[in-house]
């Protein structure tokens, strides 16, 4: 949307500069994308006077001359056939830029004398097309600002072309009067009240109009129009020429000009037949299907059945709303005109013109919608310019259909748009804003006006009080305390422990994967689901069926998606949650890893082996322990079916509480996902870690014993199928206070131990605290640890 600072000043009462105004019209929500200002490009140019000119010496069509200028007489060397002695110019000094040249000046020698800048033409400051002759100035004064003398007398010649960008909410803006109204609601000048004078006819229109029943809905809502005889359509006079000219139009006659003016002035666009050119009555109706048009553009446009255009007798005339026909169109013979201004519906308009591809004014904005309750005074309004520049005699008015009645209104919460905006915008201050709009206020009610379509319900009345208010007046506040003293903690201890999990579990080389809640019922049968409780009612495809029971499902499609292209070599985990059911409650969260492969590349020293169960068993016990879980637990046997059924435990507090499990995969499982092992994995169940008794932020004392720590060394025979892990919960439990560790050094089988026994050697580090152990201390607990193991293990120890 392009306009001038002149046009805009014709409904708006204001000084305001052109920079004061783009900064305001952008913070508006009109954002300027541009200014043309010609006064910038001639701002250093000058008024200057000959004083004395005199044949060059060396050249016949130049003019040695004398110009007296703000800075004295100046020696000037100048071709134009007008160059002499008495005449006002306009000078241009060394360094000055000339925009119709692209140069910029510097003293120079012509045929031998030098010339101290020159004296400019019309096409030289690109005021014009003229070249002939170097610009004579009718008046001013030696020295002053050519700028300034254009502004008195030319003012139109250095008119700023403001150019700005539109949303689609905002089709009002798509006139000067609109934009001028927003203008004068931030109180950037004064609206100037419109005419609202009508037109008597004086003689009954012979062309009447008709609209099909049905057209009339969702086609044409109503159509208004006049004849106007005996006009004179000749060049329209040079202020709309230059208006026009200055927003990129081409003017074309006075009265293709003056519908292209009330375009762009008041969002109206309107339509002009040549009336003795129509054939009997026009008709609003829809078109079919290849029926055919030439254009205003003298292109041929094809119809599709449903599509709106205009008939006459003879057959269509004109594409409503978007376009008119080249058989009725205006040209410099016409004398009688028929004027048209009608309402069509918005969405018809666009999908007509996609369809056609014609990019038009008028679609343009009928497509966006235009003031529906201003139709008829249109009709008066360009009526009234068509007689006063084209003169002629009006009929009445005759009228299609009805103007739509889009009357409606909202409560103003002055409270809420104060609560919402974030501004203390007193109520007075917010109705003054509506009504500067054009909104009519009774009460708390803000009634729309008819050019306000975008509208819709009390969040828009807050839009209007606030871009006018402007939000660069916000200032920022810091949210207020909800309590006093240190805020609470605002992740709850799960998610520090889901967090904590994570970033453990990524320190330990491992790569995070993020998979589908969604797997297949093959994949979710083999790790206990695929039941109808998890079934999806509309699942997104057959690979995505069933809610996931595990994490590990994801992980292991990962893995083979990754084996097939080359990285047989895997560490990936996931946290997130499996689920039992479909019912709120019936899930929860896992932390899961995955190892595959080699636990590390080839080298020469042959460190690489293959990954197992005690890789994945240190590893879940280090994400345990970050999370805090305690240090002494149980493992046991008896994991889901698929675990390898000898190669895997589960981390417990007691046969119930369930911390963890790991080990190695089933085959049969790694078959079915596609994976090849050796695979091995662990699933942490973060809910089930004992939450810790201290919730303060305080740490423990720090305890720092002074006293030197003693370890001794027991093997002990046991069978072969006690657990390693029974025999130094045993052990330790000997004595809690001074039994610092227990750990496990070797392992024996074999030799004079017979069948099914085995033996086991641990070390116990004993740490005292309050004094330096006696032989005799070491012994009364090393008898401890011995009748504890022998009666925990059924083992001896060994001699």
């Amino acid at each position: 949307m392009k306009f001038t600072l002149s046009w805009l000043k014709d409904h708006l009462d204001t000084t305001a500069s052109v920079d004061e105004i783009a900064e305001t019209l952008t913070d508006l929500g009109l954002e300027v994308e541009g200014i043309e200002d010609p006064a910038k490009a001639l701002a250093n140019f000058t008024i200057a006077k000959v004083t004395h000119a005199e044949q060059h010496p060396d050249a016949d069509r130049l003019r040695v001359c004398t110009v007296a200028t703000d800075e004295g007489d100046k020696q000037i060397v100048c071709g134009a056939p007008n160059a002499r002695e008495g005449i006002t110019v306009v000078l241009c000094k060394p360094g000055d830029y000339v925009p119709g040249l692209d140069i910029t000046l510097s003293v120079g020698k012509i045929r031998g004398v030098e010339s101290h800048g020159m004296m400019a033409s019309m096409k030289e400051l690109e005021l014009g097309d003229d070249h002939d002759g170097i610009i004579e100035l009718p008046s001013g004064n030696v020295g002053d600002k050519f700028t300034d003398w254009l502004a008195a007398n030319s003012p139109e010649k250095i008119d700023p072309v403001i150019e700005i960008a539109i949303t689609p909410n905002r089709q009002d803006a798509l006139g000067v009067h609109g934009v001028a109204r927003d203008l004068a609601a931030r109180g950037l000048g004064t609206l100037k009240p419109l005419k609202v004078d009508a037109v008597a006819g004086s003689f009954k229109s012979p062309i009447n109009v008709t609209i099909d029943d049905d057209t009339r809905e969702n086609g044409c809502e109503v159509f208004a129009g006049r004849l106007i005889k005996g006009v004179k359509n000749g060049p329209s006079p040079e202020w709309l020429q230059q208006r026009l000219t200055a927003i990129g139009l081409r003017p074309i006659s006075a009265l293709v000009d003056i519908t292209n003016f009330f375009t762009f002035d008041r969002n109206r666009p309107l339509h002009v037949f040549d009336a003795d050119k129509v054939s009997g009555d026009l008709r609003v109706h829809r078109a079919k299907d290849g029926d055919t048009l030439v254009g205003l553009d003298e292109k041929e446009y094809t119809f599709k059945a449903g599509q709106v255009v205009i008939s006459d007798d003879s057959g269509i005339e004109s594409i409503g709303g978007i376009m008119g026909g080249l058989a009725t169109g205006c040209t410099e013979e016409t004398t009688n005109v028929f004027l048209e201004a009608a309402v069509w519906d918005h969405i018809q308009i666009a999908h007509t013109g996609r369809a056609l591809k014609i990019n038009s004014d008028a679609r343009y904005r009928n497509e966006r919608g235009i003031d529906p309750a201003y139709n008829m005074q249109a009709i008066e309004d360009a009526t009234q310019m068509i007689l006063d520049l084209c003169g002629g005699e009006a009929s009445e008015v005759i009228t299609a259909g009805q103007v739509p009645d889009v009357s409606r209104s909202y409560r103003l919460d002055a409270k809420r748009v104060i609560s919402l905006v974030g501004m203390d915008i007193p109520e007075a201050e917010q109705r003054q804003t509506l009504t500067a709009l054009g909104f009519r206020m009774e009460g708390d009610q803000a009634h729309v006006p008819s050019w306000r379509a975008d509208v819709k319900g009390e969040a828009d009345l807050v839009e209007e009080v606030a871009r006018i208010a402007s939000l660069t007046k916000l200032v920022g506040k810091p949210l207020p305390r909800l309590q006093n003293g240190i805020p609470k903690p605002i992740l709850s201890p799960m998610q520090k422990r889901e967090r904590t999990a994570r970033r453990t579990i990524a320190t330990l080389g491992y790569n995070e994967c993020v998979t589908y809640t969604f797997i297949d019922k093959a994949a979710a049968t083999l790790f206990g689901g695929g039941n109808d409780a998890t079934m999806l009612a509309n699942p997104i495809s057959s690979e995505m069926s069933h809610m996931r029971p595990s994490l590990l499902p994801g992980l292991l499609q990962a893995a083979a998606r990754n084996q097939a292209r080359g990285y047989a070599d895997l560490a990936l985990f996931e946290v997130g949650h499996a689920f039992e059911g479909g019912e709120p409650g019936e899930q929860n969260l896992q932390v899961a890893g995955l190892l595959v492969g080699r636990s590390g590349p080839k080298d020469v020293h042959g460190a690489m082996r293959a990954v197992d169960l005690f890789d994945v068993k240190a590893d879940a016990e280090a994400a345990l322990a970050a999370i805090g879980a305690p240090a002494k637990v149980q493992i046991l046997r008896g994991g889901e079916g698929w675990w390898h059924p000898g190669r895997h435990g589960r981390i417990c507090l007691g046969p119930k509480k369930v911390l963890g499990v790991f080990g190695e995969l089933h085959p049969k499982v790694l078959d079915e996902m596609g994976v090849k092992g050796p695979a091995v994995a662990f699933v942490l169940y973060p809910e089930n870690v004992p939450l810790p008794r201290k919730s303060n932020a305080t740490r423990s004392a720090l305890m720092q014993n002074d006293l030197q720590a003693v370890e001794r060394d027991f093997a002990f025979v046991v069978d072969d199928s006690v657990e390693a892990l029974t025999l130094v919960n045993a052990a330790a439990g000997a004595d809690k206070a001074l039994i610092e560790e227990v750990r496990v050094f070797d392992e024996f089988i074999g030799g004079n131990l017979g069948d099914g026994k085995k033996s086991l050697a641990i070390t116990v580090r004993l740490q005292p605290t309050d004094k330096t152990l006696k032989e005799k201390d070491i012994e009364a607990v090393a008898e401890k640890i011995i009748q504890k193991v022998s009666k925990a293990t059924g083992g001896e120890l060994r001699g």
